[in-house]
């Protein structure tokens, strides 16, 4: 096969890249997802689309970020197909404790939390304290106003602070 000037040197750039930045994209993955295989899915999938437009994007000053916002859009897609609902073929007979968040060693308190959000809430409050994003960022990235995306991370925030009080009430019930 003859050589072609710069195609292998963009092949590599991008292994180098996804070898580089794999991991951290892949827990970013799971923070929006909540579960490993869905997180997986979703990095390999924004790999693939970043792999087709490696050539133009490598020289813009921030390639982590467009596949970021490529894996945020694909998740807000993934979850309005869904709709929320997902069947099971069989109803658990115990409850689902997720040990991969261990392993990453967050504070399973707020992971737990977190997951007990709906998407679109999570992915705000993901993108807004785990990214570090201002509100219009975030709704260009969510393809959603300003506004909603103020008004979702009230609404989460809200939710995590009744959890919280819930959590104390009964904290001090067994006291």
């Amino acid at each position: 096969m003859p050589h072609v000037p710069g195609v292998v040197e963009l092949a590599t750039d991008f292994d180098e890249f996804v070898r580089a930045r794999g991991g951290a994209l892949y827990r970013y993955g799971f923070v929006l997802t909540g579960n490993a295989e869905d997180a997986g899915d979703l990095v390999q999938e924004a790999l693939m689309r970043l792999g087709d437009a490696w050539p133009r994007v490598r020289n813009k000053d921030d390639p982590e970020g467009y596949v970021r916002t490529v894996m945020a859009r694909l998740h807000i897609s993934w979850w309005r197909r869904r709709r929320r609902e997902q069947l099971v073929p069989v109803v658990p007979e115990t409850r689902y404790t997720d040990q991969e968040i261990e392993r990453l060693g967050g504070d399973s308190g707020m992971w737990a939390a977190l997951r007990g959000l709906p998407r679109k809430q999570r992915a705000v409050l993901v993108l807004r304290y785990f990214e570090d994003l201002a509100d219009q960022e975030i709704a260009d990235i969510l393809g959603i106003s300003r506004g909603t995306v103020r008004s979702q991370a009230a609404r989460a925030l809200g939710k995590l602070r009744v959890q919280e009080g819930e959590i104390e009430v009964e904290a001090g019930k067994s006291r």
